[in-house]
């Protein structure tokens, strides 16, 4: 697939990773010593776009007071990547499509045209050809554009990715913020295998871009190498619920981790908080100063088991 000239059409939920993948198909193909230029369609004004596409020269319209390039001419040689091809205007497929016929187009206001080698990478969340019936979407660009299709699975159907993603998004941002890196430039960081389980459990409704924010806060709050569950969003640590490691004798092990340290003293906080309340969660949360939706939140996450109060 790397390989051919063919275009590819990416289909999958929002945050699947279709750029991700994209930009591999670019690194693995002979094209991948020149650019791989990304156009976000739908976040382009449409009065905009084929002046982004294209390019324009001077004098093409008000405003205009130089010639600028566009994006298929910067990625010539090299590929470039349509993200929510479906949010185009029917008047710019009209000029896509001849750019894919002819390999060829013509800036705004100019009277010549540019040839150009681009190899072109598309992907959508849409129904394509649902678009299509509607007369929303060219049916000859769909046509052109799916080539090749790659259903892309939402990521809790594909979660033995999970390790493979956080090794790449470890070392994209390491080189981001200088730290943990190898001589070899790669990342030095890895999840304790508890947070990783927490990782690998999660539904992840945001997909693959939910996940790499995930691994962004952990490299920036990571202090050491073993990067911990305690640096993961709360949201994670709820729905997982939290498992405290204790020895024979009930007691924390020598080894526990400081999230483990301050999970059990909260947990022993709140326990003895609503054993004096008469275990009534309102009270308790008075007595403690947060919101009982707080509370809630803390008493599933730590596993607490709320018992029947005395007078009930």
């Amino acid at each position: 697939m790397a390989a051919s000239r063919a275009t590819i059409l990416i289909t999958g939920e929002t945050g699947t990773g279709k750029e991700l993948i994209a930009n591999a198909i670019h690194a693995h193909s002979a094209r991948h010593e020149h650019p791989f230029v990304p156009v976000h369609s739908g976040s382009v004004p449409p009065d905009l776009l084929e002046s982004a596409l294209f390019g324009h020269v001077k004098g093409a319209f008000t405003g205009a007071v130089a010639s600028r390039k566009g994006y298929f001419e910067i990625a010539n040689h090299g590929t470039i990547f349509f993200d929510e091809i479906g949010t185009i205007s029917l008047e710019t497929q009209t000029k896509l499509l001849r750019v894919i016929q002819e390999r060829e187009f013509m800036p705004l206001g100019s009277a010549e045209t540019i040839k150009v080698d681009v190899r072109i990478v598309a992907a959508t969340n849409a129904d394509l050809k649902r678009l299509v019936e509607e007369g929303k979407f060219r049916e000859d660009l769909y046509y052109r554009l799916n080539v090749i299709n790659l259903a892309l699975p939402p990521l809790r159907e594909r979660k033995e990715d999970i390790p493979a993603l956080v090794d790449h998004f470890f070392t994209k941002y390491c080189r981001e913020n200088e730290k943990f890196l190898e001589e070899t430039g790669r990342s030095r960081l890895q999840f304790e295998p508890d947070a990783m389980q927490i990782l690998m459990d999660h539904t992840w409704p945001g997909n693959v871009r939910e996940l790499e924010n995930v691994v962004e806060r952990a490299v920036v709050l990571a202090s050491q190498p073993a990067v911990p569950a305690d640096v993961l969003p709360e949201h994670l640590l709820e729905a997982r619920g939290l498992r405290i490691r204790r020895d024979a004798s009930g007691r924390l092990p020598s080894d526990a981790s400081l999230f483990e340290i301050v999970a059990d003293y909260e947990r022993r906080k709140i326990i003895d908080q609503l054993e004096a309340s008469d275990w009534s969660q309102t009270a308790a949360a008075e007595a403690l100063r947060i919101p009982l939706s707080t509370l809630n939140q803390k008493i599933k996450r730590l596993n607490i088991e709320i018992r029947k109060r005395s007078g009930a």
